[in-house]
């Protein structure tokens, strides 16, 4: 996977920045008072730090924001970033700052003098989540990546502080890597290489294979898989760091390597971003790997369906029935409706399996979600109030959006069939909310359930506030953080 950039944790040292190459940071507070760094900065560069401040481009800089001075004076570095920010900024503030140096930092060390600043933890997380950049398949020799070195007032607190973070930013990246993956080295086969490698983080991984999923009767999601030469999985990744016998939080990820629409085969045009279908499964993936790499007191599942959908002679075809683990038989109208085939049979072995306290699915199924909310926030549909205010509430702790939408009888009405217990579509009308009133039929009645539609936040066309254009592994903080508050401890 791509490597994350490292972190060296030391004491200030004054004298050091005169000769620090690469990029010196310094912290600058609104009503521009410099600390002990920053006047030696100032004083080096012959009063050019002091001459920035007083001038408009600091006083119109918000919190955050980073103003460089290139090539020094006085200073082997290749450039000194002034970095706009109070002692004890907002979370969003500091992480803001980490964003922007990591934008400039590019392959160049960089001294950041945090100073006592009560923030440098998410300054770190805000540097660790922007460096990132995916060139696997580039054939030039890819530069060495900077390191960074955090020059503060007490090293170990702050170094003990960022461990979790950083640990998250990992699991952000692996999200990244693989919905950033084209199909071709993504396949339903690699995909499950990648997971069960995580063993070595103390994940117990368990690869099913179609004949197991046969045994179990998962004909809902062997259906989607069935034109394509990739064999159909199930990968169930468990984390058992809470009480010994306490039943898990599940997360559940569609995980489509390529969506071609099957037989009901989508427009070319576009059809390449098809490798981002599966997304769902990476964010799960991603907040797998955190939990372990932070050693999370919790036991949570990660159960993800890894399929391909291909048309050819074996495919399934629109007006076929199919059979869920459930029992449940479904029409299947549309074979682009792909994503919500999968999930059902997954959802209910998770269920059946484990028991979860709760359970939290995630998947890039629909478009209409992106006409309703465009590519700021994602789709939450719940069962349960408090579940889902608590993700809520997570999620807008760590800055990703979401947008709680309804369910309701009317909707759930539109998936009736003539012939079969239900559509796997309802029609134009909202699609995204029929897609979960469909899913909502695979949730046992005690069970407290949040779906969650990613199709707009999984991977953009521009940057965003951790991520460059991509894939952005939206989610992996929000479900953290759900884990961290609320089922450890």
């Amino acid at each position: 996977m791509t490597q994350p950039i490292s972190f060296t944790f030391a004491e200030t040292e004054v004298d050091a920045i005169a000769g620090a190459e690469g990029r010196v940071a310094v912290l600058v507070d609104e009503g521009g008072r410099l600390d002990i760094v920053a006047r030696r900065a100032n004083r080096l560069t012959k009063g050019a730090v002091k001459r920035l401040i007083e001038g408009e481009r600091f006083a119109k800089a918000k919190p955050g924001d980073v103003l460089s001075l290139a090539y020094p004076v006085g200073m082997a570095a290749e450039a000194l970033d002034v970095v706009k920010l109070a002692r004890r900024p907002k979370v969003e503030e500091a992480r803001k700052a980490g964003v922007e140096l990591a934008k400039r930092m590019g392959k160049a060390d960089l001294v950041l003098a945090a100073g006592s600043n009560t923030r440098s933890d998410e300054i770190v997380t805000g540097l660790a989540l922007r460096a990132y950049g995916f060139d696997t398949h580039k054939t030039a020799e890819p530069e060495p990546r900077g390191a960074v070195t955090v020059m503060c007032s007490k090293p170990d607190e702050v170094k003990a502080d960022c461990a979790a973070p950083l640990a998250v930013a990992e699991g952000v990246h692996f999200t990244r890597d693989l919905v950033n993956e084209p199909a071709n080295h993504l396949t339903t086969t690699s995909f499950a290489e990648r997971l069960k490698d995580m063993e070595n983080l103390g994940l117990k991984v368990e690869v099913l294979e179609e004949a197991e999923l046969e045994k179990l009767g998962m004909g809902s999601l062997l259906s989607v898989g069935q034109g394509s030469d990739s064999p159909s999985k199930v990968v169930v990744m468990q984390w058992l760091g809470g009480k010994k016998g306490e039943k898990p939080l599940a997360l559940i990820g569609k995980g489509v390597v390529f969506d071609t629409g099957g037989i009901s085969l989508k427009p070319a045009a576009g059809m390449e971003d098809m490798t981002m279908d599966m997304g769902g499964a990476g964010v799960v993936s991603g907040v797998m790997r955190a939990l372990a790499l932070r050693k999370a007191k919790a036991n949570v599942v990660g159960v993800v369906g890894l399929v391909e959908n291909m048309p050819s002679g074996r495919a399934t075809r629109p007006g076929d029935v199919v059979t869920s683990m459930k029992g449940d038989t479904i029409e299947v109208i549309n074979t682009d409706a792909e994503g919500r085939l999968v999930l059902a049979d997954v959802m209910w072995y998770a269920q059946d399996r484990f028991e979860p306290v709760g359970m939290v699915d995630l998947a890039t199924l629909t478009g209409a979600i992106i006409i309703g909310l465009g590519h700021e926030n994602a789709g939450v549909f719940s069962n349960n109030d408090d579940f889902c205010k608590s993700f809520l509430k997570a999620a807008e702790a760590e800055g990703e959006g979401a947008w709680r939408m309804p369910l309701g009888q009317a909707y759930d009405g539109m998936l009736k069939s003539r012939i079969a217990d239900m559509k796997n579509v309802g029609g134009r009308p909202a699609g995204s909310i029929t897609a979960a009133q469909f899913l909502q039929r695979f949730v046992k009645e005690d069970t407290p359930w949040i779906h969650l539609d990613i199709a707009g936040v999984a991977s953009v066309k521009t940057d965003t506030a951790y991520a460059p254009e991509g894939a952005t592994g939206w989610g992996v903080l929000a479900l953290n953080r759900l884990v961290a508050d609320n089922y450890e401890g």
